[in-house]
């Protein structure tokens, strides 16, 4: 027997990216590290907040559902530790929600820190009142099932990323990155070199310094656009 083929549906003990990393992450810009992680990571632009003024940052907690049922992130809740991020792959479907205020008011005790849920929620007006960050693809009135057996803390597919428990999750208004776990504090230098060059740049453009970017007459020339020597 194989060594997945062993593995329980439910994964009680998982090994979290550090609290002081997903403390320092949550100082960049979500588009920040997904351009120093090589631009990957992010979810797909779908998976969006409830409220442009949500932000979270903390480790994965990856929940497998059937679509329409939410058995599996009641036992996500039930095991997740404060500063958690609960990552929900519902296999998009929007008849029906997967959570609403009521999960929503338990997760803000528990502490965990968000959700993003590949599907529906519902209740949207009293999740934004609550200030508790959701990321969902959609919303649905219609409420879930609770009897659908899935997994817990096993790699999951969401907006078009794999996701490992564990790992880094960032989200804010432009929506969520996924970081791998041991990768993740070293993209803290790169995002603060990058956040540091594009303050210039824009510095530069405000006092017209440097109306375009440098790069840009030698990436036209390699694409062909302008001859060597030419500029625009």
């Amino acid at each position: 027997m194989s060594r997945a083929a062993a593995l329980p549906d439910v994964i009680r003990d998982i090994e979290r990216v550090s609290a002081d990393v997903a403390a320092k992450a949550a100082e960049f810009p979500s588009s920040i590290l997904a351009d120093v992680a090589g631009r990957r990571g992010a979810l797909s632009g779908r998976i969006a907040p409830l409220a442009p003024s949500m932000r979270f940052s903390g480790p994965a907690i990856t929940v497998e559902v059937r679509p329409g049922d939410n058995l599996m992130i009641h036992a996500a809740m039930a095991i997740a530790k404060p500063g958690d991020v609960i990552l929900v792959d519902g296999r998009g479907d929007l008849t029906s929600a997967l959570m609403g205020e009521i999960m929503s008011q338990q997760c803000v005790a528990l502490g965990v820190a968000g959700v993003v849920i590949d599907g529906a929620v519902r209740d949207c007006e009293a999740i934004r009142e609550l200030g508790f960050p959701m990321y969902a693809a959609g919303l649905n009135p219609n409420g879930p099932t609770k009897f659908v057996p899935g997994r817990l803390n096993h790699p999951i597919s969401i907006g078009g990323v794999t996701v490992h428990p564990g790992d880094l999750v960032v989200g804010d208004a432009d929506g969520v990155t996924v970081i791998e776990r041991d990768k993740a504090e070293a993209m803290l230098p790169l995002a603060a070199e990058k956040v540091a060059m594009e303050s210039k740049r824009i510095a530069d453009i405000k006092s017209r310094k440097a109306l375009r970017p440098a790069w840009l007459d030698g990436a036209l020339r390699a694409a062909g656009v302008i001859k060597e020597g030419e500029t625009l």
